[in-house]
């Protein structure tokens, strides 16, 4: 039976849902009662990729193969520009709205709980922001969902075992071996101890060219991680 305290919390929440309704941030429109962020009609029409059902043969593993071992790989959206994901996306990146990565990360995680792949991940790793970025946007934005899928997995989320550092100079006039040297110069592992012997769930927020996880997944093996798996929000195909 639900405690009292409970019970008018829900109240109020509710009371208060009524003289200031909150908007879906998916597409702008009035949540109704008990919907949280997003409204069902969104959550239904939102592009699944699916890729969880088959973790190890899926677009987003393919970009890694030939440049880096990656266990797993899995995003949970679709990106799509104008669409539904990328106004998501900018609501969590640029308007300080965390609420919509913990709520992915919820969904998200309770999936990937059901897949046998993924019990043998150890610890969970979000893909860092550089401390000037951090202090400006007060968050990191991988974080929150990254902490719903550790809880759900039952693994600790080790939110600074990378660092990224800032790299000076355009990458658009090296060649593709120079630029990939200076994503490698980006990160650096600051807690080795915290992965050393684990499978690392490593964590980001959109994928496209794959670079930004190539750079963390190799400092993480080379520094001891048993095994990378990957898990993002969304992957641009």
């Amino acid at each position: 039976m639900p405690q009292p305290q409970m019970v008018l919390r829900s109240l109020y929440h509710d009371f208060l849902a009524l003289l200031f309704p909150e908007d879906c941030r998916a597409c702008g429109g009035e949540l109704a009662m008990g919907e949280e962020v997003i409204c069902s009609h969104c959550r239904i029409k939102l592009p699944y990729s699916d890729f969880h059902l088959s973790p190890t043969q899926n677009p987003l593993h393919q970009v890694f193969w030939g440049r880096v071992p990656i266990q797993l790989a899995v995003a949970y959206l679709k990106f799509q520009e104008k669409g539904r994901v990328q106004r998501l996306l900018h609501q969590l990146k640029y308007k300080g709205q965390e609420e919509v990565g913990e709520l992915l990360g919820r969904w998200f995680g309770a999936q990937l709980r059901e897949q046998e792949e993924f019990q043998p991940v150890d610890v969970v790793v979000p893909v860092p922001l550089h401390k000037s970025k951090l202090k400006q946007r007060g968050y990191n934005q991988v974080e929150g969902f990254a902490q719903a899928i550790a809880e759900n997995l039952e693994v600790p989320l080790v939110a600074d075992a990378l660092k990224k550092n800032l790299v000076s100079g355009t990458q658009t006039t090296k060649n593709r071996q120079a630029r990939w040297e200076a994503m490698r110069q980006l990160y650096t592992i600051h807690k080795p101890e915290a992965v050393q012997g684990k499978h690392v769930l490593l964590i980001d927020d959109v994928i496209t060219t794959g670079a930004t996880i190539e750079a963390c997944a190799d400092i993480l093996l080379k520094n001891g991680a048993s095994a990378v798996s990957v898990a993002s929000i969304a992957y641009t195909l």
